[in-house]
């Protein structure tokens, strides 16, 4: 270690130092057991920092490698799409200055495979949609509009129905055609208000339906919801699923 040569170095110098003043002056001779443990003490602290500065950067580079991977899996990257030993190599001529492409190049291989993978989970998805909705259209108290959209009504209230103006608060839980949740007012404790206008075409053409006080279940493909686009844990061509609670128009 560096820090330790330059340690040694400094001891050396000063021992020589104190000898030559020593061999001058003919004092007696010096307590060889204090110096003993003195050099004892200095090594022991360049050990502990040593130490600590190691496991400092374990501890960095496995935080480093644990966000690489987490952002890679986020984009439907798995382990088997990467060459470790290859990354590695890439990572340590990058670090000297002789990257094995210019980050441009880096950059557009990484977005193609990205884009490629998206769109290939994005035909299954697509897929599984119209296959869950295709049957999902033929239960009992499941009714479909023009638009595709598919509603069914647990409560059903005669209050006062939203126009695509205004603000609604609501309570809902939404989920993918799997039953995994991606948003849930309900799960905070917390309902939520905003302008109808503002959300997506589904939920703006299914809330218009609603009268203050009642609960539906809607169930909303693709085209009316985020499309070809990701959208947090939504994939694209997802098919979403919401039980929404219509709980006022234009209040707080």
């Amino acid at each position: 270690m560096l820090i330790l040569k330059k340690v040694l170095l400094a001891s050396t110098v000063f021992l020589t130092l104190a000898a030559a003043d020593c061999a001058a002056q003919k004092p007696k001779a010096p307590n060889s057991k204090a110096t003993t443990k003195t050099d004892a003490k200095t090594d022991a602290k360049v050990d502990t920092k040593a130490a600590t500065d190691k496991v400092a950067a374990d501890q960095f580079s496995q935080a480093i490698g644990t966000a690489i991977a987490e952002n890679l899996k986020a984009n439907g990257l798995k382990g088997s799409d990467i060459n470790l030993a290859d990354m590695m190599a890439a990572m340590e001529k990058a670090f000297a200055g002789t990257p094995v492409m210019d980050v441009s190049e880096a950059q557009m291989v990484v977005t193609n495979k990205i884009n490629g993978l998206q769109a290939e989970k994005g035909k299954s998805e697509e897929a599984a949609g119209k296959n869950y909705l295709a049957e999902n259209k033929g239960k009992s108290g499941v009714i479909t509009t023009a638009s595709g959209l598919q509603y069914m009504v647990i409560t059903k209230a005669d209050g006062a129905k939203p126009k695509l103006t205004d603000k609604v608060k609501v309570h809902y839980h939404g989920t993918l055609i799997d039953g995994k949740v991606f948003d849930s007012s309900v799960d905070r404790g917390e309902p939520i208000s905003f302008p109808l206008n503002g959300v997506i075409q589904g939920w703006q053409e299914g809330v218009q339906l609603m009268g203050v006080g009642s609960k539906y279940r809607f169930f909303i493909p693709h085209e009316l919801a985020y499309g070809s686009r990701p959208a947090g844990q939504i994939p694209p061509y997802s098919t979403l699923i919401f039980d929404v609670e219509l709980i006022g128009i234009n209040v707080e």
